[in-house]
């Protein structure tokens, strides 16, 4: 059992909460600007269409690059995190952000928008590494849960505004160039806001260290974590809720066009709308997180509800802007989700591995997107847009039952030690 060490003359209830809260909301903005690079090109999708004459599934191999460049990185940069510290690795990613923005403000084809999705994909791979090794560390125990709640939140608060910003700079200049040199500036702000208030994400401040009297943890190999069954349990709940994600993300709003006919301008802020009422479901868990002890229950309805609204607006029997809101609102069941799982994480990362963990579940994360993406693409280009609605209502049936198998280990994990 491993607890966080408050910084030196920080005691509860005294100036700890404040900086508790400036060290949330620095890694709040940085996770929010991650998320907000994870819609770095398909936003302008429709634009690359025109200009180039790409096919849906080619532009979804843009997505792939992304993720799977994030995926591998991830992985690996979860020991980068461990070795040198969690700071560092966070103003190269954002710098990689900049690079990636400037890439696709000057991309003449598919080999400059790849660069871009490469780029990307290079700066968001460190980001949940690096957050929860310093949220882990610097944050007080009594204020964790909800770290991780305006973690997620801000996650998805970043997927809100890309299309918005994107698609508002290029309707604005005319030009869908000019939304990258923006998104460039976006990059570039939050790189000199996190080194301004570099002593607050200082990582090597804070550490693990043992309760009194409890006896060393014994010397693991660096690789054991992957022994553990709730590592794997974890990636596959990211994997198919992140697939189901990546549908909604990319392809509903043309889906929603092609089903209903409503026109681009509106369908391309459902994805809006979907990130929104999950920063609400966020909000819900992450007070439930401790009220509840078999939140996965919880988390299986919330799911479930939003399967089933994700096939009502594929079924076509709604109107139009019914299916447009009711696609949105299947966002609060996924928000709902986030914070109990990033604590079951916790739970599962040895001492001194949180870097390793975190680094290795969330690259279901970028698995999920870079597979889902070229497929949800195909039925796209087959016109067949009912089945991006049903087949991510299918992916989240599937994220339950992982779900189900995290809370029945953890429950029978209890019963043992009782």
């Amino acid at each position: 059992m491993t607890t966080a060490t408050l910084p030196p003359g920080t005691t509860p209830g005294t100036p700890g909460t404040s900086q508790d809260v400036r060290i949330i909301g620095l890694i709040g903005l940085a996770h929010g600007t991650s998320h907000f690079f994870h819609l770095l090109l398909p936003p302008l999708f429709p634009a690359f269409i025109r200009e180039f004459g790409f096919s849906y599934s080619e532009l979804g191999l843009l997505v792939t690059t992304f993720f799977v460049v994030s995926g591998i990185g991830q992985a690996l940069s979860g020991f980068l995190v461990d070795r040198v510290g969690a700071r560092p690795v966070l103003w190269a990613a954002l710098t990689s952000f900049v690079a990636a923005s400037l890439a696709a403000a000057n991309a003449h084809g598919m080999a400059g928008l790849a660069l871009a999705a490469a780029l990307a994909g290079l700066g968001n791979a460190p980001f949940h590494p690096v957050d929860f090794t310093i949220l882990n560390k610097r944050v007080s125990a009594r204020n964790l849960g909800h770290a991780f709640s305006v973690h997620g939140i801000t996650g998805n608060l970043g997927w809100a505004a890309a299309p918005v910003f994107s698609i508002g700079l290029a309707s604005a200049f005319g030009n869908w160039r000019a939304a990258y040199w923006g998104t460039a500036v976006v990059a570039l702000t939050v790189l000199a806001l996190v080194i301004w208030q570099r002593d607050l994400l200082d990582d090597r401040q804070g550490s693990w260290t043992p309760k009194k009297g409890a006896a060393p943890a014994p010397a693991e190999h660096p690789m054991a974590f992957l022994r553990l069954p709730s590592v794997w349990l974890c990636f596959s709940f990211f994997f198919f809720t992140t697939a189901a994600l990546a549908a909604v993300q990319s392809f509903a709003s043309p889906a929603l066009t092609a089903l209903y006919g409503l026109p681009l301008a509106r369908t391309a802020f459902v994805v809006t709308g979907y990130m929104l009422c999950g920063a609400a479901g966020m909000v819900v868990g992450g007070f439930l997180l401790n009220r509840t002890e078999r939140l996965e229950r919880n988390i299986a309805v919330a799911m479930v509800l939003a399967a089933g609204l994700l096939a009502l607006a594929g079924s076509g029997w709604l109107p139009p802007l019914a299916a447009a809101a009711v696609t949105a609102v299947a966002g609060f069941g996924t928000g709902l989700a986030g914070p109990s799982r990033d604590m079951l994480i916790k739970q599962a990362a040895p001492p001194g591995a949180t870097g390793r963990v975190y680094g290795t579940v969330y690259s279901g994360l970028d698995l999920g997107f870079a597979t889902a993406a070229p497929m949800f693409g195909a039925l796209m280009d087959r016109q067949w847009p009912a089945a991006v609605f049903f087949g991510a209502a299918l992916m989240l049936l599937a994220g339950v039952l992982a779900a189900g198998s995290v809370g029945a280990g953890v429950a029978r994990r209890r019963s043992q030690a009782a």
